[in-house]
């Protein structure tokens, strides 16, 4: 067994064996050593241990299974099995159309277009915090941003629905209410775990010159669609009584039409009937009468040729120059009178 023993060597003290040599220090090994459980403790110490703040929610992770952690104070963890992600409960803000460091616009977020077409200058800040920690970890890699593009969509879509005097004076709080409304739906369909505070407008002013063009375009426009809408409505009120006016002659002519072909159907069947009730009394002598109106009516306009055995033609029109033979007649044929050419001729055409 090594017996040692402590001697004085200028003032001090050094470690000497029994036979009274000196006895060296530990080897270099074994002090690396030593040093490396020193600092694994450490690290083991330290990483088993969390704090959380009173404004601070923890998130803690066990093999992908996630659990809140809501008691503010000093916690503990199993190191390199658990992991722990802080959430930050606090209300935060973020700004919507200027930068909220340097106060500088951003006209890529605050032009806006109204309902009636005029262009706005509109400035946001937007104020939230996490509901939920563990969906605000696990729901989204970045809610914050989601939010973002939910409030400006939003913004976009009632801006777009007011008049510009509305949101440049008296509508300000009517527009925060709805738009307010509108983000809040949309965060509770997508269940983030972030919960929005509130919304305000901090500033409305029209837009710069170049922009100011373009609504003098946009205005010139407008007058001339409205131009164009006054003289097509212009139009259509003087066609339309005229159409409508040729539409009434045309339905009175007809209706007229009607009524005459209906009387004067009426009319024949009221002197068929009295010419029946005739012809029933004494039916050969209204036959006789019948036949001759008949003839009366026809014979007038009938063209009648007569041909000759000899081969000469000629033609009468009307029928009634048969009452008149010493009268001269246009000849086709031969040029001979009427009625003395070709004996029996006429006779026979009247048989």
């Amino acid at each position: 067994m090594l017996k040692t023993s402590f001697r004085n060597k200028r003032n001090g003290f050094e470690t000497v064996g029994a036979d009274g040599h000196p006895i060296s220090d530990f080897p270099a090994g074994k002090i690396a050593l030593a040093v490396v459980i020193v600092l694994a403790v450490l690290i083991l110490a330290f990483n088993s241990a969390y704090q959380i703040g009173e404004q601070e929610q923890a998130v803690l992770i066990t093999f992908g299974q996630a659990s809140s952690v809501t008691e503010p104070g000093l916690h503990f963890k199993i190191p390199f099995i658990q992991q722990v992600r802080k959430v930050n409960t606090t209300i935060q803000g973020f700004a919507i159309g200027y930068d909220q460091d340097t106060d500088a616009a951003n006209e890529e977020e605050s032009l806006m277009i109204t309902s009636d077409y005029n262009f706005v200058n509109v400035d946001f800040f937007v104020e939230y915090r996490f509901s939920d920690p563990v969906k605000a970890v696990f729901a989204s890699s970045d809610p914050v941003e989601i939010l973002r593009n939910i409030s400006m969509s939003c913004i976009r879509n009632v801006i777009g629905s007011y008049p510009v005097d509305d949101v440049l004076t008296t509508g300000k709080n009517e527009i925060q209410a709805a738009i307010k409304e509108s983000i809040l739906q949309k965060l509770e369909e997508q269940d983030l775990g972030i919960q929005l505070v509130n919304i305000t407008i901090q500033d409305s002013e029209p837009p710069t010159q170049e922009v100011m063009a373009a609504f003098k375009a946009v205005e010139t426009a407008k007058q001339g669609k409205e131009t164009a809408i006054n003289n097509a409505n212009k139009y259509r009120n003087e066609q339309i009584p005229l159409a409508e006016a040729r539409a009434d002659a045309i339905i009175q002519d007809a209706e007229a039409e009607k009524a005459a072909r209906i009387n004067e159907a009426t009319a024949q069947v009221a002197r068929f009937n009295a010419m029946y009730e005739e012809y029933i009394k004494n039916p050969e002598v209204t036959r006789e009468r019948m036949f001759y109106e008949a003839m009366e009516e026809i014979l007038p306009d009938l063209k009648v040729v007569i041909e000759s055995p000899s081969g000469n033609v000629q033609t009468f029109y009307p029928l009634e120059s048969f009452a008149d033979f010493g009268a001269p007649q246009t000849q086709s044929g031969t040029g001979s009178t009427g009625g003395s050419t070709d004996n029996g001729t006429a006779g026979d055409t009247q048989q």
